[in-house]
Parts: C-alpha cells; sequence; structure tokens
C-alpha cells in the first residue's frame, strides 16, 4: 500500500469532535441514565426550546429522523393523495420520498447553477390546480433565493416547507434557515452539522395552530393521552440524543465558523486551478458549508485519482431525482432538467470538518490539482 494511502485524511472526523466533548457528552449521557426518562422528557423539551431560540422561531417540535420532519410538515400543511409539490430535481431522494409517502406527486424543478439551490425562475411552468406546497432545499448549506420564492408561493396560495436539513445555522438576509417558510425542518443524522449519535430530526416554525397540529401527529395524532383525533405517526425524539444535541449545539456556531474559515481556504487554493470551480457564496447569507462541493471536468477520473492520493471525496448527488427509477413513471427524460443533470454529473465533495488543520487542507489543494492535471 502506497504511504500516503496508509496516512489518508478521514471525509468527516466524528472521533474527533467526540474527543474535544468527551466529558460534556458522557456527563449529559449519564444524567438521562439516571433519570430513566428517555422519550419525549425534560431534555427534549429543553432542546425544544433551545433550537426555537436559535433558529429565530416561537416553536421546534422533536421527531424521530429529519425525513419524518418533512413527512409531517406537508402533512400538516394539508398535502394528500392528488396533490403535488415542486421539489428540487438535485438533492437526496427523502425530499421527493415523503411527497410519494402521502400519496402526492413531487414535480421536479430544475437547480440555480451556481449555489444548486431551487431556481425560483423555474417554477411557474410547474404549477397546476393540483399544486399545493414548495419544498425549498438549503444544499450543502447554503440556502435558497427565498425571497422570490415566498412571493410566488403567496401568490398562489402555496405553503413553503424548507428543508434546511444540511443547513442548521446558515442565514438568509438575516434570517436563520428553517424560519423563513411556514416549517422549516432540520436532520440530526451523525455526520450533519449538528448531528446526534443516531437519527432524529425537528420541526421548527411561528404558527400555534401547526405547532399544535404536529406535537399530535408525531405521537399517533394524540390530543390527550390514550385520546386520538385523527391518523398520526410514532416519531418521537429520544431523551439521549435530545441530551447530546444540547451539548453540540453550544459549540454549533465556532463549529460552523471554522468550516467558513477551512472553505476560504480551500477557495483560495482551488480557484487558482484551471477547470475548477469552487463553490459560491450567495450574497443574501452565510453559508455553513455541510459540505464543500466543487465542479470539475471528468469528475469520475479526478474523484479516482484522488481516492489513490489517499484523499476521499463524495458525490452528492450522482442520479438527479427525475432520472431515478422510482420516478421513472412520471415520464422526464434524460435533458429535461439540464442544470440538475449538468451538476450530477460534475459535483464533488471534499473533506471539511471543523477539526481539519490547514496542512490538510493543503494536501487536498495540491491533490486535486495533480487530480485534475492527469
Amino acid at each position: 500500500m502506497p504511504p500516503q494511502i496508509a496516512n489518508s485524511i478521514p471525509a468527516l472526523d466524528l472521533r474527533a469532535q467526540y474527543a474535544s466533548i468527551r466529558e460534556e457528552i458522557q456527563a449529559a449521557i449519564q444524567a438521562v441514565l439516571d433519570s430513566q426518562i428517555f422519550i419525549l422528557g425534560p431534555q427534549v423539551q429543553a432542546l425544544e426550546q433551545e433550537l426555537a431560540a436559535y433558529c429565530g422561531t416561537q416553536y421546534a417540535i422533536g421527531v424521530a429522523s429529519g425525513t419524518d420532519a418533512l413527512l409531517l410538515a406537508l402533512h400538516a400543511c394539508g398535502v394528500r393523495a392528488g396533490h403535488e409539490v415542486i421539489v428540487p430535481a438535485f438533492t437526496y431522494i427523502a425530499t421527493a420520498d415523503v411527497v410519494s409517502l402521502l400519496g402526492a406527486t413531487p414535480v421536479f424543478a430544475d437547480i440555480e447553477p451556481a449555489t444548486f439551490t431551487l431556481d425560483p425562475s423555474k417554477l411557474e411552468p410547474l404549477l397546476t390546480r393540483r399544486t399545493r406546497a414548495i419544498i425549498p432545499v438549503h444544499l450543502y448549506g447554503q440556502t435558497a433565493d427565498m425571497d422570490p420564492l415566498l412571493e410566488f408561493a403567496r401568490h398562489h396560495g402555496l405553503q413553503v416547507v424548507e428543508d434546511a436539513a444540511q443547513a442548521i445555522g446558515a442565514t438568509y438576509r438575516g434570517k436563520r434557515a428553517g424560519s423563513i417558510g411556514e416549517l422549516g425542518c432540520l436532520s440530526f443524522y451523525p455526520t450533519k452539522n449538528l448531528g446526534g449519535y443516531g437519527d432524529g430530526g425537528m420541526i421548527v416554525s411561528n404558527s400555534p395552530e401547526l405547532h399544535d397540529r404536529l406535537r399530535s401527529l408525531r405521537s399517533h395524532g394524540e390530543t390527550r393521552k390514550y385520546v386520538s383525533a385523527e391518523q398520526g405517526w410514532n416519531s418521537r425524539l429520544d431523551e439521549i440524543q435530545a441530551a447530546v444535541l444540547r451539548v453540540k449545539l453550544r459549540h454549533l456556531n465556532d463549529w460552523n465558523s471554522s468550516r467558513r474559515r477551512h472553505a476560504s481556504e480551500y477557495t483560495r487554493g482551488l480557484g487558482k486551478i484551471s477547470g475548477v470551480v469552487p463553490p459560491k457564496v450567495a450574497e443574501w447569507g452565510e453559508h455553513v458549508f455541510h459540505q464543500y462541493t466543487v465542479r470539475v471536468p471528468r469528475r469520475d477520473e479526478v474523484q479516482r485519482a484522488l481516492a489513490n492520493e489517499g484523499v476521499p471525496s463524495t458525490v452528492y448527488y450522482p442520479v438527479p431525482l427525475h432520472l431515478q427509477g422510482i420516478y421513472r413513471s412520471l415520464g422526464y427524460k434524460s435533458g429535461s432538467l439540464p442544470e440538475a443533470e449538468r451538476a450530477s454529473a460534475e459535483c464533488l465533495s471534499l473533506p471539511i470538518y471543523p477539526e481539519m488543520s490547514g496542512d490538510q487542507i493543503t494536501r487536498v489543494v495540491e491533490a486535486v490539482e495533480h487530480a485534475v492535471g492527469a
């Protein structure tokens, strides 16, 4: 094995993060074990209050995953079988899958090439009498351009559910991701900027009506113990995850700041390499760089060359949603949404996490230069 492989850079170093907060985490988990309260207890309640304050909303509702957050949010907004929901074609499958799970149809929109987010100028032709909602995805840690999206939605009476799974802490014109539409959905999957030690999610809102509805929906539609007014789900955040997340939330701003510094170093180095297009930071707010995603020519060849130098990289996402087998029946063809398809062929995400060193970033930049040159 070549020596550079033995000294490979991790794509994400959760061990380093844990080492920096080990005592806080262990004390928080031990407190839950001592309490013997494990579901929707005081830790969840405290996390809901703290995250609502962090996101700038009145309410937050803990659920079992980021996917469940989207599912319950759409249902609470009235999405039912036969309806349509506009979603970007370039994102993780969960954004569209939840629409299908409700019996509705995802209608795929193309993206703005510089930010990889939903292009507001592409919405009008997608509107039908069955359209009920739009899900803008704040991809890779940067918000979509929300003002024109909100204007379009208000004009046509549509609900806006933000998929902020990758963007906790990001801002749009001074507002935190998740606080801008009717509902905002967060994920605490372990690799996220604010990640738990298992699955978890949160829905944030400023609506007391939606808040009350969601609290019922996450627990079998109960309005009080053992009394259910409607069909609901079992989607409850557990106490251990909440305790871990409360510790991590105290560090989130510092971690996001580190990600931005690392991204700036990357961009200074990679911007000098012909053919490599670093991510654009939109003028409307702060990027939190859940991923540092570049466009490169001959992406798959570059990825293999990086791997040979001990530098991992990931393709988020190799097949746009409208061309996934699950949605073949909707009739989309190659070329239907060209920007999403081009992004799927060109995008490559490089290692980024708060604990990265300057030497590691320099090494990644040099590896990219070698790979692209080869």
